[in-house]
């Protein structure tokens, strides 16, 4: 049962960064590269863009601006802005908890993402010095007659569908139908000692599984994917969308995606982590910063739970809000390992040395 679920899950966060990743390309081509060139020329631009990105809560800010930085247009301090502004599922868990403090908290990361991303790109002074796998998206300047949708181009595409239109869209299609019919937000792979010691958090979450803002998210990018499938041009389709997004991109983000849930799973069956937090309360602050690499939503409402019982202090929160991006950093791993590490390791330390101040300090 447990595959299944990570199945669903795997398939929904490919699906959905496939589509981002197509927009991108889609956006680039009709503009011209004109949209893409203001963000990459302006560090300033990105790195205020992505941190408020990053600071909605869910996971789709994380994988937008993951597919962003994967595509080349920001950079690696608007990445680690990004990710230091999200905290995932968890954002929903706090507001539901404590909504003055998990607001506090949300502008306190927002503060610490901007300068963080700042700080990087001052030492850094290169949007890319991270080596990505490829250029990802390309430049069409010199190929005006290269354009991603024509009007006047779409009936008679359909009239003369290729294969590839019929297999996109009918993917779109049934995914679309699952989110409408059966998607549930709760991911069905929490680990149990998350699910027995935090029920009344867990039943706070589900109070927007119907119709939550991740599903109504998830909805709309898979509407606009079919829109694009259904109206580009065969030369966008084949060249841009099958040959350069999905044969380079499909599998390994599949199989990235996948492993890494399964590993999470298997660590969450066999290390007890809320035993392991109440066994190093002396490191507490250590515990929550190492808790907050771990790339799953769950594992983190721990200390969402132990704020909310006044157990531990704002500080520790805070370091663990800073290192936990929820599942964003899912995709970035499946693209870019040394990008992952880099912005996990950075993070760590940011969080480290603020929640090590801030204690200091008696927050």
């Amino acid at each position: 049962m447990f595959l299944l679920d990570i199945l669903k899950n795997t398939v929904i966060i490919t699906v959905f960064v496939l589509i981002m990743m197509i927009l991108v390309e889609y956006i680039s081509v009709q503009s011209k590269g004109k949209w893409n060139s203001v963000l990459k020329k302006n560090p300033h631009l990105q790195i205020i863009f992505s941190a408020l990105i990053g600071l909605t809560p869910g996971c789709m800010g994380g994988y937008a601006v993951v597919s962003l930085y994967t595509h080349r247009v920001i950079g690696f301090a608007a990445l680690i802005a990004a990710l230091i502004a999200s905290t995932g599922d968890e954002a929903f868990i706090m507001y539901s908890l404590f909504p003055k403090q998990a607001l506090f908290l949300s502008i306190s990361i927002l503060i610490i993402a901007i300068i963080s991303g700042y700080l990087v790109w001052a030492v850094i002074k290169t949007r890319n010095f991270i080596k990505l796998p490829d250029a990802h998206i390309r430049f069409y300047e010199n190929k005006p007659n290269c354009v991603s949708y024509e009007s006047h181009t779409v009936l008679s595409q359909l009239k003369h569908i290729v294969w590839q239109r019929i297999l996109f869209l009918s993917v779109g299609i049934v995914v679309v139908l699952y989110i409408i019919f059966a998607y549930n937000e709760d991911s069905g792979i929490l680990p149990e000692l998350v699910q027995s010691t935090t029920r009344t958090l867990a039943e706070a979450h589900h109070d927007h599984s119907a119709w939550g803002s991740e599903r109504i998210t998830l909805l709309v990018v898979n509407l606009v994917g079919i829109f694009i499938m259904f109206t580009v041009s065969d030369h966008f389709l084949i060249e841009h969308l099958w040959k350069h997004v999905i044969k380079k991109h499909l599998l390994r983000l599949f199989l990235w995606t996948f492993g890494a849930f399964t590993v999470l799973f298997f660590i969450n069956q066999f290390v007890d982590i809320e035993q392991w937090i109440n066994n190093n309360k002396h490191f507490i602050l250590l515990a929550a910063v190492l808790v907050g690499i771990i790339p799953e939503s769950g594992p983190h409402i721990i200390f969402a739970t132990m704020f909310a019982s006044h157990i531990i202090p704002f500080s520790v929160l805070l370091a663990n809000s800073i290192v936990q991006d929820g599942h964003s950093a899912i995709p970035l791993l499946a693209e870019s390992r040394k990008s992952f590490l880099y912005a996990k390791l950075l993070n760590a330390l940011i969080a480290l040395t603020i929640g090590f101040g801030l204690g200091l300090l008696g927050f």
